[in-house]
């Protein structure tokens, strides 16, 4: 993957950083809290592929692939976006930004976890788990960093597909194999993932306009995004009890199902009644919760 700017970190400033700094930001290439949230989903896939509790090598064995494949994923996707990154507030302290390390030690840094991530889950999970893996980070950085994320409103939507390869990759690490519970887990993330970035994006429109991303709050009225936030959220409850048939969960999973997304409902219509950016990002936070709840039903 070829960087967007020359080989020279945008902020370097002559700052000497501490190996400590380093570690650091080698650590923070990775999106950490991305990839808890990304476990969120992945651990109790499993679960429910077992139909109880897999085994403890298993777990461990794909918690480690999944979290370097995600990761050297979201490195090459700050190597690629660091000349974006330095003109948002959200994203101006990230390591390359600041001149922690060089994009060329950043990609190699990326090249080589993920490498490392396909070598691990073939050899201790499964190739069908390494290789759903691997394909979900071709997706992230040629489909969403360098194609859509700069050029459509439907990049967060299309892009998003992404984030729902985990629980294939959880499923299949348990059963080898696919079927449609976690075609179903996969469209509730797919369909989750537009209102709950969305959201952020209200928050920070202003910072993809001046960085000329076409995030959908960035180019049309915060009214019109909430009104497909609506939508969106109307699929993802709808699936969510689909998934309690299909996956024949039990009465715990389906009342969290209907209650959680009442919930998410009347967070996504609060927006709808006051858009603000305060209750955009009351509704970011519960979405992470109602995504870590939701699928914590599951395992119960």
């Amino acid at each position: 993957v070829r960087a967007r700017s020359s080989d020279s970190p945008l902020s370097s400033t002559g700052t000497t950083f501490s190996r400590g700094e380093k570690v650091a930001g080698y650590v923070a290439l990775t999106k950490p809290r991305i990839i808890e949230l990304l476990l969120v989903t992945t651990v109790p896939t499993m679960f429910v592929a077992e139909r109880g509790v897999p085994s403890v090598w298993l777990m461990v064995a794909t918690v480690v692939g999944g979290p370097l494949a995600a990761g050297g994923a979201n490195a090459v996707n700050m190597v690629v976006d660091r000349d974006i990154d330095g003109l948002m507030e959200r994203t101006m302290h990230r390591p390359l930004v600041r001149g922690v390390m060089t994009p060329r030690a950043a990609l190699v840094f990326a090249v080589s976890i993920e490498v490392a991530a396909f070598a691990w889950l073939f050899a201790t999970v499964n190739l069908l788990s390494a290789v759903l893996a691997v394909s979900a980070t071709f997706f992230y950085v040629f489909v969403y960093t360098l194609w859509l994320k700069r050029t459509t409103t439907q990049n967060i939507v299309i892009g998003g597909a992404a984030g729902a390869v985990p629980v294939l990759v959880g499923w299949s690490a348990v059963t080898e194999t696919l079927a449609w519970p976690p075609v179903i887990l996969f469209l509730m993330i797919f369909f989750w993932t537009p209102p709950h970035f969305w959201a952020l994006a209200i928050r920070y429109r202003d910072d993809y306009r001046a960085a000329s991303v076409p995030m959908l709050p960035s180019v049309v009225s915060i009214e019109e995004t909430v009104r497909k936030m609506i939508l969106y959220t109307l699929v993802l409850v709808a699936l969510t009890v689909v998934f309690s048939p299909v996956a024949d969960m039990g009465a715990v999973y389906l009342v969290s199902a209907l209650v959680l997304g009442a919930a998410f409902g009347a967070m996504v219509e609060a927006v709808r009644r006051q858009p603000t950016e305060r209750t955009a990002m009351r509704l970011f936070s519960f979405s992470i919760t109602y995504v870590t709840l939701l699928f914590g039903a599951m395992v119960v």
